[in-house]
């Protein structure tokens, strides 16, 4: 099938609270060398991915970042509902240390309905065709892809990995969630792109007013999360081309706009910059649409 390369930020929030008209949690597709990625599953994916294009019975590869539910909410739902649009072949899904336990759970959950339409549809098997690799750092095996794992700082979260994909025509490097990580710059060295979270610590007062739960989640916030001036940091030192900010925190605040994550990154970052939505497109050879 042909993929032409493009990069599609599905939902650019960080956190899994969702408010009237705001942007959707955490979740990419990378069309890079042929493949199909979706990076992340995060609440809305299967519909964002839909609206980007994509028929759902055709999933190729999917790559979770770490296990908070705002990147993993809607995996199983993504994959049954690919299952229910006519998915026939086996998906791969590559995730850190306890993916396969989180898909066990999904299909136990599902097991009535799955067993149903199995018998009353002449549907295969959706637990044959699902097929998760859990992974550390490194390598990871895809076929005709290159693509590696790098532990980053994401507290309380061990294991939380960037993702690089690297192909002839472009490379494309996800920080996921994580801390000012100034190693992550040597794992994205020479990236086209770097998606890199961002957060401005001023809104996350008003972020945690709405939210509730008053100084235990700002702390979690502040510890776990970066600044978009040490992103731009990182994009830097790395020599990347184009820095998307994403996973923005907070992403739905009025009184922040894309001129205030503009400010905290132009004077250090001398690339291309670029502030997520939901919904945009990047590709190698034009400007975002």
């Amino acid at each position: 099938m042909d993929r032409p390369d493009r990069l599609v930020l599905l939902g650019t929030k960080g956190g899994p609270a969702i408010r009237p008209g705001g942007p959707m949690p955490t979740a990419s597709l990378l069309c890079i060398g042929g493949r199909a990625c979706v990076v992340d599953c995060g609440l809305g994916v299967s519909k964002a991915l839909v609206e980007a294009g994509i028929d759902l019975k055709t999933l190729d590869l999917v790559f979770l970042t770490h296990l908070h539910s705002d990147h993993v909410l809607e995996l199983g739902p993504l994959l049954h509902t690919a299952w229910t649009t006519g998915l026939a072949h086996p998906v791969q899904v590559f995730g850190p240390p306890g993916t396969a336990a989180l898909w066990d759970g999904f299909v136990a959950s599902l097991r009535y309905d799955i067993d149903l339409r199995i018998a009353d549809e002449g549907r295969p098997d959706l637990r044959d065709l699902v097929r998760i690799q859990e992974f550390t750092e490194g390598p990871l095996p895809v076929d005709g892809l290159s693509v590696a794992a790098f532990r980053v700082h994401h507290p309380p979260v061990t294991d939380c990995f960037a993702l690089r994909f690297d192909s002839p025509g472009w490379s494309v490097t996800f920080s996921s969630d994580t801390a000012y990580f100034p190693p992550l710059a040597d794992f994205a060295r020479g990236s086209d792109i770097l998606v890199h979270e961002a957060m401005l610590e001023r809104g996350v007062d008003r972020l945690v007013a709405r939210t509730g739960n008053g100084s235990r989640l700002k702390d979690h916030i502040t510890r776990s999360h970066t600044e978009a001036a040490d992103a731009a940091r990182i994009a830097a030192s790395a020599g990347v081309k184009t820095l998307v900010l994403h996973h923005l925190i907070p992403a739905d605040d009025p009184a922040i706009t894309a001129a205030d994550w503009q400010a905290a990154v132009a004077p250090i970052f001398p690339g291309r910059l670029i502030v997520g939505q939901d919904g945009l497109t990047l590709t190698p050879e034009t400007p975002p649409k």
